[in-house]
């Protein structure tokens, strides 16, 4: 376990030197720099939606709505009179998310499939309408110069704290528990599985990390305004995880990092863009519904045999 532990921190790390060595000597651009800021963005709302996804088996529309949450509280903190330091706006978001996930997700979370998508869509418009409406958030223009207050460091550090979080807790009780839910809950619930309790759970976590993502988004594009957390970008989320797999986290890292590619080589065809990003998806679906990992996660030690068994 210790030599597992100490191989993962050193890839973690040399990864960490290679990409700020690239940066400092001009082959990472300014343009790589931000298409790297959004596979990482994108890492952690779909790792964390994941989680309530895939690893506890509930239907949620609503990321977006979590995500605005923390974009917002950052956006405001950080251009008071005062402001707050950065990263103490990002916890604050962050736990804000988490408790409107905890108010919604006591009723909501007692619903399933359809009914549950429908109810944490209306929730994520909802707040993206309340946002909209209130002027001293700048209404439906948003808000502007805010300060950046995070770079690649801080980026990197906040993507495997919230990767390292979300596998500590699959690999628990609480996720064996989340994971019994999603296989059978009738089930788990007459094997004494509090249900509600985990589901609620996940969800609040999913909020957390998702308001995480918001204030991190706010705090490094210095703009946003309310269409940025509409609908489509929960769906935009919810593709991320179905591509990778429902409930394999490597698979949700793998297609954060595809689809922002990707995304990102379409840019110089803006009216074909949404099509042909349509249409990959469609050919990847048909020839792999299960999404790219499926349930299964990578495993290190099969490619990296001085590790041993993996558990």
């Amino acid at each position: 376990m210790k030599k597992r532990f100490l191989v993962y921190f050193l890839i973690v790390v040399v990864i960490y030197v290679i990409v700020t060595v690239l940066m400092k000597i001009g082959v990472i651009d300014d343009y790589i720099k931000l298409n790297l800021f959004l596979i990482m963005l994108n890492i952690i709302l779909g790792v964390s939606l994941n989680l309530i996804n895939g690893i506890t088996g509930q239907f949620s529309l609503g990321h977006a709505g979590f995500m605005a949450i923390g974009a917002y509280t950052t956006a405001v903190l950080t251009t008071l009179e005062k402001p707050l330091p950065f990263y103490l706006t990002v916890l604050i978001g962050g736990l804000l998310a988490m408790l409107c996930g905890l108010l919604i997700g006591l009723p909501v979370l007692r619903l399933r499939g359809d009914y549950l998508a429908i109810a944490t869509l209306g929730f994520g418009e909802i707040i993206r309408v309340i946002i909209q409406n209130i002027d001293y958030l700048g209404g439906a223009s948003g808000i502007s110069d805010i300060p950046q207050g995070i770079d690649w460091t801080g980026y990197f550090i906040i993507t495997v704290i919230t990767v390292v979080v979300i596998l500590n807790i699959i690999n628990s009780s609480f996720g064996r528990a989340m994971i019994a839910i999603r296989e059978d809950e009738i089930a788990a619930e007459a094997m004494g599985i509090n249900t509600t309790l985990y589901k609620v759970l996940a969800f609040m976590i999913g909020a957390f990390f998702a308001g995480v993502a918001g204030s991190v988004y706010s705090g490094s594009f210095g703009f946003i305004q309310p269409d940025m957390f509409n609908f489509f970008k929960s769906i935009d989320i919810l593709v991320i995880v179905v591509l990778g797999g429902l409930g394999s986290i490597s698979g949700s890292i793998i297609s954060a990092i595809v689809l922002t590619i990707i995304s990102a080589l379409l840019q110089n065809y803006p009216e074909v863009r949404m099509i042909l990003y349509s249409l990959i998806l469609i050919v990847i679906m048909l020839f792999r519904p299960q999404g790219l990992l499926g349930t299964k996660e990578i495993k290190l030690s099969k490619i990296i045999p001085m590790l041993g068994g993996d558990r």
